[in-house]
C-alpha cells in the first residue's frame, strides 16, 4: 500500500512571531521542490496566523501542537478548534507525551480533542508511546494497544482515513537516544496489526509516523521501514537545514 510520507516540525516551545516567520519561509523555499513528501510545522500558537499567512499558496501545511473539544464558553486559557480552522490549520497534535506527562492529559480527553478535530474538517496528528520504564517492564505493546483503544473510541473507518498517528518512545525523546530501527519498526507493525482488527479495510492507509529524536543522518533508516510513513519531529525542525535533511530522506539512503 503506497502512502505518501508525511514529515511534521514540532517547534513545541520555541520562537519568537518573527524567529518563526524567517524559519517558516526557510523551510517554505526549501522543500518547494519536493513533491513525494507531505510536510507541515507546528508553531506556537502566538505565531499560528503570521505563519499561517506565510506559508499561504506553499506546499506546507499548517499544523497547531494542541486544542480543546468545545467550540466555545468559559474555558480560560484553552484554544478551540473551531478557532485554528480560522487561522487556515490543517492538523493539530494531541496526545503528545509531553502533554500527557506535564498536562494530564489522558486516553479519554485524546479522544475528545481527536473527534473535535475531525468534525471541524481537520486531521489529528494523534500519539501514542511507552515510558522507559513500561519498555523496560515489558508493557509497550499494552500500553499501545491500550492508548489506541481508548484513544480512538467511536472512530468510524472514514475518521481514522483522515487521523494519522504518531509512535513517540517517550525514552526517545529529546534525550538524544533513538529506537533502533527494528525497534521502530516492530511498534509500527504492531499498531497497524492493531488497526487491521478494528478496521480492516482502512488499516492500510493509516500513516504512522515516527517521533523521538529523528535527526538528518537516522531518517532515512527509520522512514524506510514498511510501516513508518514519516516523522513528527521536534528539536531538529527548528533548524531549517535540519529539517530539510528529514524531508530529503529518501536522497540520503
Amino acid at each position: 500500500m503506497a502512502r505518501t510520507p508525511f514529515v511534521c516540525g514540532n517547534w513545541k516551545l520555541h520562537k519568537t512571531v518573527a524567529e518563526s516567520l524567517d524559519l517558516a519561509t526557510a523551510i517554505k523555499n526549501s522543500v518547494a521542490p519536493i513533491r513525494d513528501v507531505e510536510v507541515a510545522v507546528a508553531p506556537v500558537f502566538t505565531a499560528l496566523h503570521a505563519v499561517g499567512k506565510r506559508l499561504e499558496g506553499s506546499t506546507v501545511a499548517l499544523a497547531a501542537q494542541d486544542c480543546f473539544w468545545e467550540d466555545q464558553g468559559a474555558w480560560t486559557g484553552e484554544v478551540s478548534v473551531r478557532l485554528l480552522v480560522d487561522l487556515g490549520v490543517k492538523y493539530v497534535i494531541v496526545g503528545h507525551s509531553e502533554r500527557r506527562q506535564h498536562f494530564g492529559e489522558t486516553d479519554a480527553s485524546v479522544n475528545h480533542k481527536a473527534q473535535a478535530i475531525l468534525r471541524h474538517g481537520l486531521r489529528p496528528i494523534l500519539c501514542v508511546g511507552e515510558t522507559l520504564a513500561e519498555r523496560e517492564a515489558g508493557e509497550t505493546f499494552g500500553r499501545i494497544a491500550a492508548q489506541l483503544a481508548a484513544g480512538l473510541v467511536g472512530f468510524s473507518p472514514e475518521m481514522l482515513n483522515e487521523t494519522v498517528l504518531a509512535y513517540e518512545p517517550v525514552w526517545a525523546i529529546g534525550t538524544g537516544k533513538v529506537a533502533t530501527t527494528q525497534q521502530a519498526e516492530e511498534v509500527h507493525a504492531f499498531i497497524r496489526a492493531q488497526l487491521r482488527e478494528r478496521w480492516p479495510t482502512t488499516a492500510d492507509h493509516v500513516r504512522i509516523q515516527y517521533g523521538g529524536s529523528v535527526k538528518p543522518d537516522n531518517a532515512a533508516g527509520l522512514l524506510s521501514q514498511p510501516n513508518i510513513d514519516g516523522a513528527l519531529v521536534g528539536g531538529a525542525s527548528l533548524k531549517s537545514d535540519d529539517f530539510l535533511g528529514i524531508v530529503k530522506y529518501r536522497l540520503s539512503k
